[in-house]
């Protein structure tokens, strides 16, 4: 998508990623629910509505910002964002340190599944005409590219993504607790990553496995 203007590239990533970000946290209020935590309900999240889980920084501004960069350097960025976190009463649950791991991971899988539905996205924009199927073919690749991305960036073992609390609850208690004690630095290593560059050094290699595998099923 390098020949797009920055108005162009935002026209086509803006829903894809509002949907990829909002539906993530949809998931995991969704799963708490299933496991007896029913706070997300309570505080009225338990919805695929974005609106209710748009955080204005993180779904908005952040997000054109990483779309505006990544189209000057020529698609070389990743693009993603983030909405407001679900509360989650993790007491409530029926097992708190087992089911934490399917709450945690309900989110990456979502991204999964979403990117999977643009990519048969995809595949149907070429049975329209080209003032219909461009922009879809556009956008759907937009869609397969963002929920890729947090897929694989949310599996990152650092706290308090949801590699972190998956990691948490597949370690022994006592392990567990020393690991919860990383997640006041967590944010502070994924920026650092994410100014030195080694954040993209992390994910490319597992972003370009995925992509060729989603593309390798359309064929």
């Amino acid at each position: 998508m390098s020949n797009l203007s920055v108005i162009q590239t935002i026209a086509v990533y803006i829903i894809p990623l509002i949907f990829a970000i909002t539906l993530h946290e949809a998931a995991h209020a969704y799963a708490a629910n299933k496991y007896g935590d029913n706070t997300a309900k309570m505080y009225g999240r338990l919805s695929l509505n974005p609106m209710v889980h748009i955080e204005p920084f993180g779904t908005i501004i952040f997000p054109l910002i990483s779309i505006v960069l990544s189209a000057m350097s020529g698609g070389l960025g990743f693009i993603f964002g983030w909405a407001k976190p679900v509360p989650i009463n993790y007491s409530k649950l029926h097992n708190p340190k087992r089911d934490l791991l399917w709450v945690a991971l309900a989110g990456p899988l979502a991204n999964l599944a979403m990117a999977l539905i643009w990519a048969l996205i995809l595949k149907a924009s070429f049975l329209l005409s080209s003032y219909f199927g461009v922009p879809l073919y556009l956008m759907a690749q937009a869609g397969i590219s963002i929920n890729v991305s947090l897929f694989i960036l949310n599996l990152l073992p650092v706290l308090p993504l949801d590699g972190g609390r998956i990691l948490f609850s597949l370690l022994p208690i006592k392990q567990a607790q020393s690991y919860a004690k990383t997640e006041q630095y967590g944010m502070w290593i994924l920026m650092a990553l994410l100014l030195l560059g080694g954040l993209n050094l992390i994910m490319r290699p597992f972003y370009s496995a995925i992509m060729n595998i989603i593309f390798s099923l359309l064929n």
